[in-house]
């Protein structure tokens, strides 16, 4: 069973249902993940989720990466890859870990990309499950399998491929 936690400052519009927006975009990255089988585990499977300002993403980056500067989604393991696949018996609470998401830079990105707030959104919070599970774009052939798991699991919730260049 799959729990979202999610705190969110006031840049972020509290008439929209967070919780069913990062709980969706969570299950279908684990569902295009090589771990589907956290969704039926067992086990009570959590995500933790900040939804902040730029100034306070910008702050983490530059404690946890070295990079003096706001990014759009930030995410932070807890979970050793191992217990990813040891699902199916009964224990502790698995904590995936937790994602920053930055306000101004989402929407900024949004309104570039010509996609709306949410499903940006939506896209950050399936590219930060899927850091969470161990993805990385670190390398072209890392960043192809990472891309193509996000267009699927975008794909389960209706979201175009956020990667295709529109003319």
């Amino acid at each position: 069973m799959l729990e979202v936690a999610i705190e969110a400052d006031e840049e972020w519009d509290s008439s929209r249902s967070w919780v069913e927006l990062v709980r969706g975009a969570a299950e279908a990255a684990i569902a295009e993940s090589a771990f589907p089988q956290l969704a039926a585990s067992p086990r009570h499977v959590e995500i933790s989720v900040l939804l902040t300002d730029d100034d306070t993403v910008r702050e983490l980056n530059a404690e946890y990466r070295e990079k003096d500067k706001p990014t759009n989604v930030l995410s932070f393991p807890m979970t050793d890859p191992n217990d990813l696949r040891d699902t199916k018996v009964a224990g502790p609470e698995l904590l995936l870990g937790d994602i920053v998401l930055a306000r101004g830079v989402c929407e900024a990105e949004a309104m570039q990309k010509g996609v709306s707030v949410d499903d940006h959104a939506t896209h950050l919070i399936v590219h930060g499950t899927l850091h969470l599970l161990g993805y990385d774009h670190d390398d072209d052939d890392e960043a192809s399998e990472m891309e193509a798991r996000e267009i699927r699991a975008l794909a389960r919730l209706g979201i175009p491929n956020p990667y295709e260049v529109t003319a």
